[in-house]
């Protein structure tokens, strides 16, 4: 359903049917808005937002194009958001996830379908151009020749440029609605009257024509927008992988006990569901009967599985290994312990749209400083003599040679340069200012499960003898400890016979025809043994028992890395969620001296938040469910190739292999590139400071200024590929 714009008569539509309720007894409507790119968009519309009666909070997620606002107690109307809206020039509609979706893909067809019109517009214009360049230089081309070649370039060129530019004038003219100037506008204005001035030339029999100019510099900057749209593509995936491990269904216990299928959306506080060992805990709740083995290793990284019973607290998310359990729901899905995570996830990458890139910055000052020049420029011809036509000519050189392609060009070059040397060296950079963030760190933070360890539980000192039999029982149990068993002894194995797994303690049954036991020291048989370190017992009833160890081995170059981290300045802390004797073994061995153990995902996320306020750039390197809102919220985030997707997805950049080594790989190659991006600003700079002055003065012809900005344009992607050159991974 579409959101439309009230009726002229005054009455405004009724949108009371699609609030929901929100924070402090308010209510809060959900919207899609359109053609929101950047961190001026969001701020404006979240002041304009917050600006209308009774508004307490408006938020913006670029990535998602999500605008949530949310009103006080029995008050707002959620029309007169819509009308604010669309006086910005950002139209909203109903908030639809699969709305959403088809209108995102439409923008991606859209861009690739320009950026190819673009080619091959620049492609065949330039066709025609090269024979008047070669007339311009004392090749023989007679007049109507030349007027012909500039005719085919006009065919071809000007509606290419027209289609192609469609984006970039779409956005300067909701951006000069708004009363403000981005970086689109320029672009904008120099493709308008680079094809205007074509045209007047064209007809009037002149020497230069620029078709082929406008619409290369179109291509260029296309390429730009839609490796942006990508990026943002990949990004939204985060917060919707971690709601995927949500069930979409749960076992509801009903009136007289019949068991029935519900939609998870449909669960509420207070009923009773029925969790079976192989499925995820739909919802939060308290165990109300039954008892069971609960891997927990996806939200919390602790590596063993907890065991809980009857008034026990579980979380959404948390896979139940062995018992059936029955439990009682706490919570709805939207505010189980998964979707906070999510909401952490998404929040984290709202932060992470704010960051504003230089060339942003530079535009502020760059677009007024510009036009005021080329005004300058046509008035002040005019008034010391010169034509009308001269003036103008004169005006839009300026323009032309001033077209910020080199300063749009500075930043991204050098990040897809320095990405393309990072994944030949296995390290997938997925945010476009990663590479920015990341040279700016001086605090870098690991998980253990899995980052600084392998997270591959192995068995440690125990005989083949041992191991042979104890692999039969081994083999019949789906517990992660009695999986590493069983693969530590790979030969040929039968399985035990008569099987019975008891919740929470291990399982029992008949290996040649005499009674086993695998699991927990009571369970065995074993008394008053200490458990300090993961651990399995095995043994036949009546006779000896076998104790197992079982340690997540460090990455080889885990201490290595950290040694280089240090090496260049950083600091390095341990945050888990494991136990804290794992945790201590694990920093003492890698030489880390800040960590803390046992910690949550909000906790995590908290004390990244926390080190943020004290004024430190933070990596977080993680893997698991629990360090996704840590990565979402740290200034960059790392994560291996083996982590959990939702994690992957809250990563800027994702790093395959056993090493860690990629992690210092990747921090060189972003110095280098900050470095390279900051010598192509100042040579763009430089370039404007020279090129300006000249192409007022009556220096540079339009022909010439098109060739200079395009050389300028080569100088900056030339010196970007010297990022990272000759660093060894």
């Amino acid at each position: 359903m579409a959101m439309t714009a009230p009726a002229p008569t005054g009455e405004r539509q009724d949108f009371s049917a699609f609030l929901r309720p929100a924070r402090d007894g308010g209510r809060a409507i959900e919207l899609l808005v359109k053609g929101a790119r950047c961190a001026a968009c969001l701020s404006k519309i979240e002041r304009e937002m917050k600006a209308l009666p009774a508004v307490a909070a408006a938020r913006l997620n670029l990535t998602t194009g999500k605008l949530v606002v949310e009103f006080e107690p029995g008050a707002g109307d959620p029309s007169l958001v819509l009308e604010r809206l669309d006086k910005l020039g950002y139209p909203a509609t109903l908030y639809d996830p699969g709305k959403a979706a088809q209108v995102r893909d439409a923008e991606g067809r859209r861009l690739t379908f320009a950026l190819g019109v673009a080619a091959f517009g620049a492609g065949n214009a330039m066709m025609f151009s090269v024979p008047i360049w070669a007339g311009l230089f004392g090749q023989e081309l007679g007049p109507a020749t030349r007027t012909l070649m500039m005719w085919l370039s006009a065919v071809i060129g000007a509606p290419c440029a027209i289609y192609a530019g469609m984006p970039f004038f779409e956005s300067a003219w909701r951006s000069l609605r708004s009363g403000r100037a981005n970086m689109d506008v320029p672009i904008s204005i120099g493709v308008i009257l680079t094809l205007a001035i074509s045209f007047v030339e064209t007809v009037l029999r002149g020497r230069d024509a620029y078709f082929d100019a406008a619409v290369s510099l179109l291509f260029l900057l296309l390429i730009g927008r839609w490796l942006d749209h990508r990026l943002r593509a990949s990004a939204r995936s985060a917060a919707a992988d971690l709601l995927a491990l949500q069930a979409p269904s749960a076992a509801v216990i009903g009136e007289g006990g019949v068991e029935r299928r519900t939609p998870l959306g449909e669960v509420a506080p207070g009923d009773v569901l029925i969790v079976r060992p192989g499925e995820r805990i739909p919802v939060d709740g308290i165990v109300a009967g039954g008892a069971s083995d609960l891997d927990k290793s996806l939200l919390t990284g602790e590596t063993a599985p907890v065991r809980v019973g009857a008034g026990e607290t579980c979380q959404a998310g948390a896979l139940n290994l062995s018992g059936v359990i029955r439990l009682r729901a706490t919570a709805r899905s939207e505010d189980s312990a998964v979707a906070a995570i999510a909401r952490l996830v998404e929040a984290g990458t709202q932060s992470r749209s704010r960051y504003v890139r230089l060339a942003d910055k530079a535009a502020s000052l760059y677009v007024p400083v510009v036009h005021s020049a080329a005004a300058l420029t046509f008035v002040g011809g005019w008034l010391l003599g010169l034509g009308p036509r001269e003036a103008l000519l004169r005006a839009v050189a300026v323009l032309i040679i001033t077209c910020p392609c080199a300063l749009g060009l500075a930043v991204p070059a050098v990040q897809v340069t320095a990405s393309a040397r990072l994944f030949r060296r296995r390290v997938l950079v997925k945010s476009g200012a990663a590479l920015e963030r990341l040279a700016e760190v001086d605090h870098v933070v690991f998980d253990k499960t899995g980052v600084l360890t392998e997270g591959r539980p192995q068995l440690v000192g125990a005989a083949p003898a041992a191991t042979a039999m104890a692999a039969p029982l081994a083999r019949a149990s789906s517990h992660p400890l009695a999986k590493a068993l069983a693969a530590a002894h790979p030969g040929p194995t039968a399985l035990a016979e008569e099987v019975r797994e008891v919740a929470g303690q291990g399982v029992e049954g008949r290996i040649g025809g005499r009674i086993a036991r695998l699991g927990r020291a009571d369970f065995v048989g074993v008394k008053g043994a200490s458990r300090t370190e993961t651990e399995l017992w095995f043994g036949f009833e009546g006779d000896t028992k076998i104790r197992f160890v079982f340690v997540d081995r460090l990455r080889a170059d885990a201490a290595a890395t950290v040694e280089a981290l240090k090496a260049r300045g950083l600091t390095v802390e341990i945050l888990s969620g494991d136990v804290a004797s794992a945790v201590e073994a694990a920093a003492r061995a890698v030489g880390v001296t800040a960590w803390r153990a046992g910690l949550t995902p909000t906790e995590k996320s908290n004390a990244v938040r926390d080190v943020t306020a004290a004024g430190r750039k933070v990596l977080m390197v993680g893997d698991g469910l629990n360090d996704a809102a840590a990565l979402a919220g740290a200034h960059a985030a790392m994560a291996p190739g083996t982590a959990l997707d939702a994690s992957q997805n809250a990563a800027d950049l994702v790093f395959s292999g056993e090493g860690l080594g990629a992690v210092v790989e990747a921090f060189d190659v972003a110095r280098s590139a900050r470095g390279r991006a900051l010598e192509n600003f100042g040579f763009a700079a430089l370039y404007n400071l020279v090129a300006a002055p000249a192409a007022m003065l009556g220096f540079v012809n339009p022909f010439v200024a098109a060739l200079a900005m395009s050389g300028s344009s080569l100088a900056v992607t030339l010196n970007a590929l010297r990022t990272g050159a000759g660093r060894r991974a």
